[in-house]
């Protein structure tokens, strides 16, 4: 039987080892982030290139590939005085991108809804309904 102070123990222990995955879902939890990185797939592009796709601040794109390339998603080249950031790992981003469709799908996009997760949503105005 395990004490109290062992099952404790495994429980820090798992939720250390998960603590990457977080700090991943975490980045990836970003619309705009998800956009960059689908941008990507399709090859290297300079910062201009994304904030004309995004219609974003110059200063805003770059602060989401800050992030990105800090999670060892995305890394960058000089190119002339601009910089050209392309996927680490392309394959895999694909991949997981591919997957989370499937898991929307799957789901009937339920992330939506739900109340811990996604963007806020106006609470309901008294009386509707009635």
């Amino acid at each position: 039987m395990m004490s109290t102070v062992g099952a404790a123990t495994d429980e820090l222990d798992e939720r250390a080892a998960l603590v990457p995955a977080a700090c991943l879902f975490r980045a990836l939890g970003d619309p705009s982030r998800l956009v960059i990185l689908q941008h990507l797939t399709m090859g290297e592009h300079r910062v201009v290139d994304l904030v004309a796709h995004l219609g974003l601040a110059q200063s805003t794109v770059s602060k989401h590939l800050a992030c990105l390339r800090g999670c060892g998603l995305v890394d960058s080249r000089p190119v002339g005085r601009a910089s050209v950031f392309a996927l680490t790992e392309p394959e895999l981003v694909l991949r997981v991108l591919g997957t989370v469709d499937e898991l929307l799908a799957a789901t009937g996009e339920a992330a939506v809804l739900c109340s811990n997760a996604g963007e806020p949503r106006p609470a309901p105005r008294r009386g509707a309904g009635r």
